[in-house]
């Protein structure tokens, strides 16, 4: 979809300033790269970094680095997902973990906007868990959990595995809340779920710039960084022109379609939740795997309504299909890739590659491939 030379051209905005990340350089340095990305898709005039003394055209695009809370979004002049790459939501928790699961029974503490009802309705489609904001609360849920083997604790607002950890009895449950600290904990809460081993975890995603629309499902594959701890290593996708309904119509393996039938439904669930919702990116973890005593579960692990691991390869196939209105289906890879010795393919769209003062040397790429003939994927 060219912009005609009559039609005014968008500016592409790149805001800084979310909370979810430690914004390492190679962070900042991927998003700028994305953005100039999607600012070629969008035929934009210019991409910007944002200044708050500066007005910007209506045309303008914001690509910000994480889920925008809604006075934020006013205060930018967001009204629709046209308007951004991501997304907004109507409470800070929103756009967190914590929104993943219920609260445990008899909680103290519940945040601004809390739907009990949400917990109940996603309970069959993400693993056993809680969320709390209390440590008394947190001690519920985790004697509740315990009973089953290992609890898996997450911080809220962790990337890539980041603020984790695996608790086996009260004392490293106390352990974690003591680095936490309580304020924090009444803040921003916790996240306890069951964990699990043998652990496969599926990307369903839909993206929507403007007039461009695609939705995937993938597998995410982890790597070695220059610390020696396995991390996001990046995503293969299969990925079709149109939305989750052209997804489901295609062909795929069972695990794949369950996984994308879990997260539509979770996704339908918090629209349904949050009226004021608004994302045009949206991304979802679906784990498969067996706790402890060996009994499978699959679920939801988080969602993302950002800019992500996987938008390389949201982005690329985008512009592959607008160069090829018959293009109906694509293979669509990010990687990340640490240290030195790293080959790049030809074919390949770098991202990132450089040394980073916290992480060393890393390289980011996507590739975009011609994908296998598939019923119904175009919508």
């Amino acid at each position: 979809m060219h912009t005609s030379s009559t039609e005014p051209r968008a500016i592409v905005v790149v805001c800084h300033g979310g909370t979810r990340s430690a914004r390492s350089q190679h962070e900042v340095d991927t998003q700028r790269a994305l953005a100039g990305q999607l600012a070629l898709l969008l035929h934009a005039s210019d991409c910007v970094e944002f200044d708050s003394e500066r007005s910007y055209p209506p045309q303008r695009y914001f690509v910000p680095d994480d889920t925008l809370p809604l006075e934020t979004a006013r205060r930018l002049g967001i009204a629709s997902d046209d308007d951004l790459f991501g997304g907004v939501v109507p409470y800070p928790f929103v756009g967190t973990k914590v929104v993943v699961h219920g609260l445990p029974p008899g909680a103290q503490v519940k945040p601004e906007g809390w739907q009990d009802s949400l917990g109940e309705r996603v309970s069959e489609l993400v693993l056993p868990g809680f969320s709390a904001f209390t440590r008394d609360d947190a001690h519920t849920a985790a004697a509740l959990l315990l009973r089953n083997g290992p609890v898996r604790l997450k911080r809220p607002s962790g990337i890539g595995g980041a603020g984790q950890a695996v608790i086996a009895d009260r004392r490293e449950l106390d352990t974690q809340l003591n680095g936490i600290g309580d304020a924090t904990l009444m803040t921003e809460g916790i996240v306890l779920e069951r964990n699990l081993r043998e652990i496969t975890t599926f990307s369903v995603g839909e993206v929507r710039v403007r007039g461009h629309h695609a939705s995937y499902y993938g597998v995410q594959r982890l790597t070695q960084n220059n610390h020696g701890h396995a991390v996001y290593g990046g995503s293969g996708l299969v990925v079709v022109r149109g939305t989750l309904d052209a997804l489901q119509r295609t062909d795929m393996p069972g695990e794949a379609r369950a996984a994308v039938q879990c997260a539509r439904e979770f996704d339908d669930a918090i629209r349904s939740a949050f009226p004021g919702f608004i994302a045009s990116r949206r991304n979802y973890d679906v784990a498969s795997g067996v706790d402890e005593n060996g009994h499978a579960y699959r679920g939801v692990l988080e969602q993302s309504w950002r800019i992500g691991g996987a938008s390389g390869a949201e982005i690329g196939a985008l512009r592959a299909f607008e160069n090829d209105p018959a293009l109906t289906v694509v293979r669509a890879s990010t990687v990340e890739l640490y240290g030195e010795d790293v080959d790049v393919p030809a074919n390949a769209g770098i991202i990132y590659q450089g040394v980073d003062a916290h992480s060393g040397r890393v390289t980011k790429f996507f590739t975009v491939e011609p994908g296998p003939r598939t019923r119904g994927a175009r919508e």
